[in-house]
């Protein structure tokens, strides 16, 4: 049997490394995009003063159970932000004051204050635009001096 050796010059070397070294960019470049594609920023700023604030989160969130109100997620209307509210029994929650606090989960643009006008009963409408993109929302209901806060999250 007649063998025949190829020989690996220097053009086959950096081909090569060429191969390695792009595969491994692609890799790193994939997982980056992922990364901050998925990211959601941070969950406390000072996670000892969150846990000095545990009992009184639990509190809080025991006395707004207690109202009986539900929220419905946020939802695009067009530009704007659309919110269905539910009191106690399920009767639509009217003529509450609405706020929200809409932040880039990677702090990329400022903030955005936006306030809600009721368009039906039970049903809010955000006054200001929203641009596209992810958000995070810290939503405050005010009604019958009971305040409901929450966060979600708009895509």
């Amino acid at each position: 049997m007649n063998h025949i050796k190829k020989k690996i010059t220097g053009f086959h070397v950096t081909l090569m490394f060429v191969a390695f070294f792009g595969v491994i960019m692609a890799v790193n470049f994939l997982m980056a995009g992922l990364a901050l594609g998925s990211f959601s920023g941070t969950v406390v700023d000072n996670s000892y003063v969150a846990s000095q604030k545990y009992n009184e989160w639990l509190e809080e969130g025991r006395k707004q159970a207690a109202y009986g109100w539900t929220v419905s997620e946020p939802s695009r209307s067009a530009d704007r932000l659309q919110i269905s509210v539910l009191g106690s029994e399920d009767a639509p929650l009217s003529n509450a004051r609405i706020n929200a606090l809409a932040e880039h989960p990677v702090g990329r643009t400022e903030g955005v204050n936006l306030t809600f006008e009721e368009t039906a009963p039970g049903q809010y409408r955000s006054n200001e635009q929203l641009p596209d993109g992810r958000w995070k929302l810290k939503i405050s209901i005010v009604k019958d001096q009971r305040t409901f806060d929450l966060r979600s999250e708009v895509k």
